[in-house]
């Protein structure tokens, strides 16, 4: 499976960015498919992620459940993160990362998933 992020880049706090994951060599229908973002000096944070079954899972933190958008385009292969009222501290690098073997207790769980992206970066000025 390969993925490949695009859509980052430079915005002022209070903007929004689209971010897509296009992945291939595998039915995109059943990949489970995740959003992480990874500040300097951070651990790998966790966003939001789908099943294979179409089950969307925000992460917890209001910051991210209110202002992300997660959508999955089966028939482009894509997976998309829609983010709005951007802050500063939403700089990182985000990655999107997918499964085959969906498991509902781990997905959460950077260590869940077999294949990445390069990571794209998002940077919000203040």
């Amino acid at each position: 499976v390969q993925l490949q992020a695009s859509g980052g880049g430079l915005v002022q706090a209070g903007g929004s960015l689209r971010l897509s994951c296009e992945t291939s060599g595998r039915a995109f229908g059943n990949l489970g498919v995740a959003w992480f973002r990874q500040a300097p000096g951070k651990e790998r944070e966790f966003l939001v992620a789908s099943s294979p079954f179409g089950d969307i899972t925000y992460s917890s933190r209001d910051s991210v459940r209110d202002r992300f958008t997660f959508s999955r385009d089966n028939a482009k292969s894509t997976a998309n993160l829609q983010m709005s009222s951007l802050k500063p501290e939403g700089t990182a690098v985000y990655f999107c990362a997918a499964n085959v073997h969906w498991n509902s207790w781990t997905f959460r769980s950077a260590g869940s998933y077999a294949y990445w992206g390069q990571g794209t970066q998002v940077t919000v000025s203040s």
